[in-house]
């Protein structure tokens, strides 16, 4: 049973499932794409993704019930989300549970990840 204590593993699963799906799923709104505040960093808003759609749906309960999954595809994801948030200063929430709980990692780190061989020296 995974608890999520381990954000490493959690940040690792969404990598392995996102590149093999070739795409990320959002929580999209009236009012545009979910986002929270970041439990680690003060003054920092999180835009939490998942590897599946089943997995964003389920967090579209209580306050979440505004949104509905909308996939991205991994391209766009490393072309233009991942830049735009790290220049907002914004982290990424990886395949969060329904307590708001799972890995925060940085936009660059997690590009890295995604796209190694766009970073090799």
């Amino acid at each position: 049973m995974n608890t999520h204590t381990d954000d490493d593993s959690n940040i690792e699963t969404f990598v392995e499932q996102a590149l093999q799906q070739g795409q990320v799923w959002g929580l999209y709104g009236e009012d545009g794409w979910a986002l929270c505040d970041s439990i680690e960093y003060e003054d920092t808003d999180v835009f939490p993704f998942w590897s599946s759609e089943q997995a964003a749906a389920a967090m579209c309960t209580d306050e979440w019930s505004v949104y509905k999954p909308r996939a991205i595809s991994l391209d766009d994801f490393l072309t233009e989300w991942l830049p735009g948030m790290h220049e907002d200063n914004a982290m990424v929430g990886t395949d969060w549970d329904a307590e708001l709980t799972g890995g925060e990692v940085e936009p660059a780190e997690l590009a890295k990840a995604l796209a190694p061989s766009d970073f090799e020296a």
